[in-house]
Order: C-alpha cells, then sequence, then structure tokens
C-alpha cells in the first residue's frame, strides 16, 4: 500500500517536472522567436534609419537632402509596420478587443491567404467572452497546431472546429497530411509544447495519427 503511495507519488512529481520543462522549453521559445523578429526586422531598419541620419548630418550645406528625406521616412514607416507585426503574434489585438472567435476566423483567413493550404473551420462560439487566459490559450494552439501541420504534414486541406458546449470548450484541428508514428515523436518539442499549453488551463488533448492518414486533435477545456 505505502510503496504504491510512494510509486504513484513519484510519477506524479515526474510528470510535474515534465510539465514545468516543457513550460520553460515554450517559454524560451516564444522568447528566441521575438528576439529573432526584432533583430531580423526591426534591428535592421533602426540601423538603416541611423545610418541615413549620419548622412544627413555629414550632408555639405547646400545640397539637396529630400531623397534621403524621403528614405529615412519610408524606411521609419516600414519600422513601425514591422514593430505592429511582431506585436499582432505576441498579442493580436483582435484576440483581446473582440474575442476568440474573431481571432481565430482572422488566423484562418491569414494561413490559406499566406500558405497553399485550404482551410475550412467552423467557430461556433456565443458572444459570451473567456476567460482570457483561456482565449490567450486557445488561440496559441491554434498557431501551433497551424504551424506544425504546415511545416512537417505536406497537408493541402485542414478543418478547424471549435465549439462550446455544457460541458466545455472543444477545439478539433485535423488535417489530411503524411501523418506520424506517434511512438516516435511522443517527446518531442512541438508535442510537448502543445501539452504544456493545455495543462497550464487543465484542459486534455488526444491526438489521433498513424504514417499516411493525416491527424487530428482534439482539445478540451472542461467548464
Amino acid at each position: 500500500m505505502i510503496r504504491n503511495q510512494v510509486e504513484l507519488r513519484k510519477l506524479h512529481d515526474e510528470k510535474q517536472t515534465d510539465l514545468l520543462n516543457a513550460v520553460f522549453e515554450t517559454q524560451e521559445s516564444e522568447r528566441k522567436r521575438l528576439a529573432e523578429d526584432l533583430h531580423d526586422s526591426v534591428g535592421q531598419v533602426l540601423s538603416a534609419i541611423k545610418l541615413n541620419l549620419h548622412r544627413l548630418d555629414k550632408s555639405p550645406i547646400g545640397q539637396t537632402k529630400d531623397p534621403l528625406l524621403a528614405d529615412t521616412r519610408k524606411l521609419t514607416d516600414e519600422c513601425i509596420q514591422e514593430i505592429r507585426n511582431i506585436i499582432h503574434n505576441v498579442l493580436p489585438p483582435v484576440l483581446t478587443d473582440y474575442g476568440l472567435k474573431e481571432a481565430l476566423e482572422g488566423l484562418c483567413l491569414k494561413i490559406e491567404k499566406g500558405t497553399n493550404v485550404q482551410v475550412e473551420y467552423k467557430i461556433q462560439l456565443d458572444e459570451v467572452r473567456l476567460p482570457p487566459e483561456i482565449e490567450l490559450a486557445f488561440y496559441r494552439i491554434a498557431q501551433e497546431l497551424f504551424s506544425n501541420a504546415i511545416k512537417h504534414s505536406d497537408a493541402t486541406i485542414i478543418h478547424l472546429t471549435v465549439s462550446k458546449d455544457t460541458e466545455g470548450l472543444v477545439m478539433e484541428f485535423k488535417d489530411n497530411g503524411k501523418g506520424f508514428n506517434i511512438k516516435e515523436v511522443k517527446h518531442g518539442f512541438g508535442l510537448k509544447n502543445l501539452e504544456s499549453r493545455v495543462q497550464l488551463i487543465n484542459g486534455e488533448i488526444n491526438v489521433y495519427t498513424k504514417p499516411r492518414n493525416g491527424t487530428i486533435t482534439i482539445i478540451r477545456v472542461m467548464g
């Protein structure tokens, strides 16, 4: 009896440790992506603006500066737009302003427009806003699922369904891609990342897949 309790406690502690490690890995991955975005886009544009300002400062008196000023204004506009894009990726204004339904619909349209993947979606949520942490988590999970499918599955069609019933909130994400052997990737970072996001909102995740048969991911949060 005592031995079984010790073993159960050990398993629980190991699970909690795995969850914390996955959370830390997720946070580090997001920080790295944000740093790369700032360096590759905003950092380079700001460097070009700084160079232009230096050239303006060193321009001989009487020399026209209009072309350089016009280029600097253009670069400034690009920098502002890049910052807006990064903010949108970190926390989409449509999510905070209008809620999960509109944010997911916008994400689906963005994915379909920017890739060769057909996205079919049905977001059945009422007008009542969900708790902010749930909305953000579900949006991040959808982003992660789209990213994984586009990068790894070779899918041409993705179906996203989100609905709310008396038991809770349910997301079903299905693609017609090449699938995978779940035993081989059970501890892969992508799946661990998803599991950590779901567990942080006390949800459950089930993945159904096998090679050459696509993938179905179902996420449920009770309440």
